[in-house]
């Protein structure tokens, strides 16, 4: 506002007044104001005052211009700080410049260009650079408005708001415009939230939008708590490529007719899926390749005899090379892979702690035990037990793996073996191989309910085991087990082999 004349004095406010429009003040009129007429000055002073017309602003009273500011235009007062503002503009029409029509529902997002531009190049490049959109409508309906939002939501404020059922979406969302520390976040809540019954789901998933990181966690719960994620109702649900890549794994820790009759149960599930009848040249339709990915020769014949063999999955050829296998000493070729899984290489081992077998050892249901040490990490597979000696017989049979420090047990298995009346041990397996670490004290434990059997004696306390295919070499040391005992010890008694993979 230009300043009044200071010669222009009361005529100045009378002139004012008496040019003022009939509506007085109102009228925000803009007054040229000088010298009022007859004053006596002379040629010059007339002259400067001409040239000192001043300008002056009468009072405006426009209601439309003097309404209160509402709080949509007093927004930037009311938010005092930059992020403050960009969680106010977000989903806001105000100053938006481009909607998105999201999902299947073509919900209306609203956003401001500049904002994702900072935050994401693939939206930089949508509306910047050379092949840059014109239209401020943009269709995605390849991503759910939930996802769509949260990856707005972090883009204007870093806030992450994902739960289990909208993670999956928005990590979607954000590798699509490539926003990874928002793809760091879900990555890491699904890694918080992976569990034994979600494993195979979340690796499915973690393959299909390239997460290798969950990828490598998600095949590190399937090695360590392999049967118990097989039996979870999501493996049914895994995709061909999926069921390969873990088929081929030299890694899972669990006995291979386990493995199996998992698969089988996919097949099924896989047919159901695709509406195919449920026969046996379906099944080996959907199974294609995955079906020689069994590791056959793992399985005892017994188990072999009473799965595979009975089902016609194999072709006639294979089934004649796999009874060979099993019936024959050496072991002829086989195209099936005989390598031991469960992070093991090699081939199963046996220590055996006893010089000589006698006869007879009673059974009142107490356990035999008998601890031990290795001074190398080993997968124990099962015990070696005597058996009858009487002949033939069945034993009922318990096992356990004991973790001395904590009295964990670590792994058992409840069942039944035949003996055929001389004195080799028999074989009873843990329902999966498990991990014994060197210098730790575990306990051997056999709960027998049968005839009487054969003992070792001449037991030493001390036995070194060359792992077979393997230049290693394992050392066992035994000491008498705490506890109720039916009467093992380092000595003599039960559980002569302890089964193992290097």
């Amino acid at each position: 506002m230009a300043e009044c004349d200071s010669n222009s004095g009361s005529n100045s406010g009378s002139n004012s007044a008496s040019n003022s429009s009939p509506g007085g003040e109102g009228t925000g009129n803009l007054e040229i104001q000088s010298q009022p007429r007859g004053a006596p000055i002379n040629n010059d002073e007339e002259n400067d005052n001409r040239n000192k017309k001043t300008l002056c602003y009468t009072p405006i009273n426009n209601p439309a211009l003097k309404r209160q500011p509402s709080d949509e235009d007093n927004w930037q007062l009311d938010h005092t700080s930059v992020l403050g503002r960009l969680k106010f503009l977000l989903f806001n029409k105000i100053m938006s410049d481009v909607t998105f029509i999201v999902g299947s529902q073509n919900e209306n997002v609203s956003a401001h260009k500049f904002i994702l531009s900072i935050g994401s190049n693939v939206f930089e490049a949508m509306f910047y650079r050379m092949l840059a959109t014109r239209s401020n409508h943009i269709e995605i309906p390849d991503v759910e408005p939930c996802a769509f939002r949260n990856l707005l939501r972090f883009i204007y404020t870093d806030e992450v708001h994902i739960t289990g059922d909208t993670v999956m979406a928005t990590l979607y969302a954000a590798k699509k415009y490539a926003v990874d520390a928002l793809e760091e976040r879900c990555v890491t809540f699904l890694q918080e939230g992976l569990t034994q019954d979600n494993a195979f789901l979340l690796l499915t998933q973690a393959r299909l939008f390239d997460v290798p990181r969950l990828a490598t966690q998600c095949f590190d719960v399937i090695d360590r708590h392999t049967q118990a994620c097989l039996n979870a109702d999501c493996f049914l649900e895994i995709d061909y490529q999926t069921l390969e890549s873990v088929l081929s794994r030299d890694t899972l820790r669990v006995r291979e007719i386990v493995l199996y009759d998992a698969v089988m149960r996919w097949s099924e599930a896989e047919c159901r899926r695709n509406a195919m009848v449920l026969n046996v040249d379906n099944r080996r339709g959907v199974l294609k390749d995955c079906i020689n990915l069994i590791r056959y020769p793992l399985m005892t014949s017994q188990e072999f005899a009473a799965g595979p063999a009975q089902n016609g999955i194999l072709t006639d050829k294979q089934m004649v090379q796999l009874f060979l296998y099993f019936n024959l000493n050496p072991k002829p070729d086989s195209e099936f892979s005989d390598k031991p899984r469960c992070c093991m290489t090699g081939s199963e081992s046996i220590c055996c702690r006893f010089g000589e077998v006698e006869s007879r050892w009673g059974y009142s249901g107490a356990s035999d035990r008998i601890r031990f040490q290795v001074d190398k990490r080993i997968f124990v597979a099962g015990y070696g037990l005597y058996g009858s000696i009487y002949g033939p017989a069945e034993y009922d049979v318990d096992i356990e793996l004991v973790h001395v420090s904590t009295n964990n047990i670590v792994a058992s298995n409840k069942t039944k073996f035949n003996s055929d009346g001389t004195n080799v041990p028999f074989k009873v397996i843990f329902k999966e191989p498990v991990e014994v670490l060197p210098h730790t004290s575990y306990c051997a434990v056999a709960t027998l309910k049968g005839r009487d059997s054969y003992y070792g004696t001449r037991g030493a306390r001390k036995v070194t085991v060359s792992c077979r295919n393997d230049d290693r070499e394992v050392t066992f040391q035994f000491a008498c087990a705490n506890g109720t005992n039916n009467g093992t010890s380092v000595e003599d008694g039960q559980i002569p082999e302890i089964i193992f993979y290097s």
